[in-house]
């Protein structure tokens, strides 16, 4: 999964918080007010996404509806597998995670592994 940009990681959370899909309009007036966006510049940040995979889009009309290819969780899983195949030493990576993480989090992925290995 390509990293995000700022403005590309803005859009996304839209995406995400959303029901369906949107339109590069409604993407727009869900962004954050600070934020002074034209249309044309979400509509060049959705072309973007879309070509990294990140965005499906269909025709809407004489537009787009654009929604996500990965949830939330599915980008952050896809980043986290990026870092993680880019290390030299993996798992010193995973170490050095594992050292930091909550027991509530240490308990979630023992579960996982659990389960994967009982599917094997």
């Amino acid at each position: 999964m390509p990293r995000l940009g700022t403005l590309e990681a803005a859009v996304m959370e839209v995406l995400w918080s959303s029901d369906g899909p949107l339109t590069v309009r409604e993407v727009l007036d869900k962004m954050p007010a600070q934020r002074n966006l034209a249309y044309t510049t979400v509509m060049t940040v959705l072309s973007n996404l879309h070509r990294k995979g990140m965005v499906d889009r269909e025709p809407s009309g004489r537009a787009y509806s654009y929604r996500p290819t990965l949830t939330r969780e599915g980008a952050a899983a896809a980043s986290l597998r990026e870092i993680l195949d880019a290390s030299e030493d993996p798992r010193s990576v995973l170490l050095h995670f594992a050292e930091t993480a909550s027991e509530e989090e240490s308990t979630v992925l023992r579960d996982a592994l659990a389960r994967r290995d009982a599917r094997s």
